[in-house]
């Protein structure tokens, strides 16, 4: 494993305003989302937003350091409007270049930045630069899915093969983690209507810790991990979760989905959870 790692992951709602600019609609804020997803249905079928109109509300990271310590993090609309939460997330690749993980990154969570970072204005050349600037990064970018800077789980582990997307939720179902943890739709926007922050931060949290256990699993097939190596991160893991209280609830279900395969059934046995 190359550290220091970051597994990320957003959260984004419509964005009102830009839509109704796009569109050229003249509605009251509460008839705007309909119309907008009524159009988008006219268009490609489905109610999922192009990516432009993705405005994000949470973003989300377990950054891994060199010494193997973890640490949890979200910049979410509770004390951030857009502009500074991709400030703060994109300041970290000023500062560090880590392995980038992330489950469909590629087409939609690191798009949907590159979009709204232009919206804003900002500048992010550490993490979008393709080799003008620094010519080694022409071989190994954040961008290029071959390349193992950033790694998106979805893409690789269907061999880079559109047929064969897996959703997060059911992969991590699969391979013995919580997954969403009986979340049924997407609440995003219900989280922030409501102002239920750690709800909206522990959601977007759930699933980078989702995706970093099936990263780790993954370098194990690879032969990145030895067996060894790949127990003591999934413990290291689990202590680290004893330490957050808003994962409680994560660790609880982890506990009893680790029984459903052979591989898992032995995790927690060691652990006085």
């Amino acid at each position: 494993m190359r550290l220091p790692v970051l597994v990320f992951d957003i959260e984004t709602v419509t964005d009102l305003k830009s839509g109704a600019h796009l569109y050229q609609l003249d509605l009251p804020e509460a008839d705007l989302e309909q119309a907008l997803m009524k159009l988008r249905r006219q268009d490609t079928g489905t109610d999922f937003q192009r990516l432009a109109l993705h405005e994000i509300v949470c973003i989300s990271g377990l950054w891994i350091d060199e010494l193997g310590a973890m640490k949890l993090f979200s910049f979410s609309r509770e004390k951030f409007n857009e502009a500074e939460i991709l400030r703060k997330f994109l300041s970290i690749f000023d500062k560090r270049h880590p392995t980038l993980v992330s489950w469909n990154g590629m087409q939609f969570d690191l798009p949907v930045i590159l979009f709204r970072a232009m919206y804003h204005g900002l500048s992010a050349p550490s993490l979008f630069d393709q080799g003008e600037i620094d010519t080694q990064k022409r071989y190994n970018n954040y961008q290029n899915r071959y390349h193992h800077r950033h790694i998106d789980l979805m893409d690789v582990m269907a061999m880079f093969n559109g047929r064969h997307f897996q959703k997060l939720d059911d992969i991590a179902h699969l391979l013995g983690f919580p997954g969403k943890r009986g979340e049924v739709g997407y609440h995003v926007p219900e989280y922030i209507r409501l102002q239920q922050w750690l709800r909206l931060t522990s959601y977007c949290e759930g699933d980078v810790l989702n995706t970093w256990l099936i990263y780790i699993r993954w370098l194990l097939l690879k032969g990145q991990l030895t067996s060894e190596d790949h127990r003591l991160w999934v413990q290291a893991t689990i202590e680290y979760l004893k330490t957050q209280a808003q994962h409680a609830e994560f660790l609880e279900i982890w506990s009893k989905t680790s029984q459903q395969t052979t591989f898992t059934s032995s995790d927690f046995l060691s652990s006085q959870y």
